[in-house]
């Protein structure tokens, strides 16, 4: 590239992309880097042109950088879904609680309570049970008591055939 065809502002931005070093490598995105290929190419000399290795050279980075943001974009929407499955997972996990008493810290006055779970949902991002009308994080369950004893049943086979003579 001859230096004396460029215009003031491609001059400007290659001297700060050279002063920047390494971290602007970083932080340039893909549309950047091809104008600045394109503005090397209209106005390259043309008795003098640029060696081709370079510009093979700029054009595998231009498509190694390409290929990182599609990495990227690929690796932020798998820790999304990883969230979200193990957002499912503990819902899935805590549903198990459901009628099962429960000793608790109260998020409120910090003391041990005991109670009975009757719903759990996903509240700002964890596992949230309902004991006895109160939301309690899931972290705040210090010992399963088991079943409810106040209402429990006994199931005993029953006579439901009669006979008529």
């Amino acid at each position: 590239m001859n230096v004396n065809s460029l215009s003031s502002s491609d001059t400007t931005a290659l001297t700060q992309s050279a002063a920047a070093g390494q971290q602007a490598a970083s932080n340039v995105d893909k549309d950047a880097f091809m104008k600045l290929l394109v503005s090397q190419l209209q106005n390259q000399d043309p008795m003098a042109p640029q060696d081709n290795q370079q510009f093979i050279a700029q054009l595998a980075q231009f498509s190694s950088l390409e290929q990182m943001q599609q990495l990227n974009e690929n690796i932020l929407g798998l820790a999304v879904l990883q969230q979200s499955n193990a957002l499912m997972a503990q819902l899935t996990q805590s549903s198990a609680l459901i009628g099962q008493q429960v000793q608790y810290i109260d998020p409120q006055s910090e003391q041990e309570l005991t109670g009975t779970v009757s719903q759990v949902k996903i509240k700002d991002g964890m596992a949230t049970l309902l004991i006895d009308g109160e939301d309690v994080p899931l972290g705040n369950v210090t010992t399963i008591l088991g079943p409810e004893q106040g209402g429990e049943t006994t199931d005993s086979p029953s006579d439901e055939s009669t006979t008529t003579n």
